[in-house]
């Protein structure tokens, strides 16, 4: 069967350790190029992950006619345009969350959509697609912790590197829209629906401007997610999925390993086998959103999850960002 040639627009730290090894593991896809505006970056990067393909200017790979599909690791801010300028070179996209600034660059991205009906275009949220996260919302749907009230996630690293793009305002840096994204996005995963308002907090660096640290709290209609996101905290991710009558503990919730197995803790009251240990086996969940965008190219179907989903993440995240600025509970 054929596999889909995949083009990577930059150098980036997660697209030389995660996705490249990930095209590697997957069943549908190889990595055929890189591009980096430095030429020299792109033969270095392009050697040692052993691909073919290394050019000067993402404008080049783009013009390639043996590239079928591009992913974009790019800073926030230019996610959207490269996008569209794919999209109109005639390249599928797997492009980097969260997929802009705002809400209105992921309009202008669904907009795109409409001139060019057979692209394919998918967010990399790749977490939601990981076998611990299908698990967790089974059990959550089939009621197995009773009616689920709370979810609570922390997610940080600690990184106050001047020079790196999460730390700059006009790349998209900041905790909420590095790290807070998928405390978000994972949390509409789990309820299936969306929230009727939000709260935020936050506490900027005096010298970057970003939020270091950002704490929010979405209403689902009487039930409640909290998270704590922060680029200048020792690193930790967790997540706590409470319910009525159990709980659902995730260890590695986000940024889940290639290499080794991940566990997921089951509570369950008046449960004599509570609480239970959940092991699932080696999984690059990166290998498997290669393969989900690459099976609906192959088989002419729509991608697994459609842009509406990351417009509505990107909604909550603007709404706690004016909550954070005026103080008070708002309208989602």
């Amino acid at each position: 069967m054929k596999k889909i040639r995949f083009g990577i627009l930059g150098t980036s730290r997660i697209a030389r350790t995660r996705f490249v090894p990930a095209l590697g593991r997957s069943r549908h896809c190889v990595a055929a190029a890189m591009a980096s505006r430095s030429l020299d970056k792109a033969e270095v990067a392009g050697r040692a992950l052993d691909i073919p393909g290394r050019y000067g200017s993402y404008e080049a790979l783009l013009a390639a006619p043996d590239i079928d599909a591009v992913y974009i690791p790019l800073p926030n801010h230019l996610h959207v345009d490269w996008a569209i300028q794919a999209m109109r070179a005639g390249k599928h996209v797997l492009c980097e969350k969260p997929l802009g600034l705002g809400t209105e660059d992921v309009n202008r991205l669904i907009d795109a959509t409409s001139r060019y009906p057979d692209i394919k275009v998918m967010e990399a949220s790749a977490s939601r697609h990981h076998p611990q996260w299908i698990d967790a919302r089974r059990r959550v749907k089939d009621g197995e912790i009773g009616r689920l009230v709370a979810v609570e996630s922390c997610f940080a690293h600690f990184n106050d590197d001047p020079e790196n793009i999460r730390n700059q305002t006009t790349t998209g840096g900041g905790g909420l829209m590095h790290l807070g994204c998928h405390c978000v996005s994972m949390s509409r995963f789990l309820f299936g629906t969306e929230p009727v308002r939000a709260c935020g907090f936050a506490n900027h660096d005096p010298t970057f401007g970003t939020d270091r640290l950002f704490a929010g709290m979405l209403d689902f209609s009487g039930a409640v997610v909290t998270f704590t996101c922060a680029t200048q905290l020792t690193a930790h991710q967790r997540m706590a999925i409470l319910g009525t009558t159990g709980r659902i503990e995730i260890t590695q919730p986000f940024s889940a390993p290639a290499d080794t197995p991940t566990r997921t803790v089951l509570h369950r009251d008046n449960d004599p086998e509570s609480p239970r240990t959940i092991t699932f086996g080696l999984c690059d969940q990166y290998a498997v959103l290669a393969d989900l965008l690459a099976r609906a190219i192959l088989d002419h179907t729509p991608v697994p999850v459609p842009l509406t989903d990351a417009w509505a993440t990107m909604h909550a995240i603007e709404v706690l960002r004016e909550s954070a600025r005026t103080g008070r509970w708002l309208p989602c």
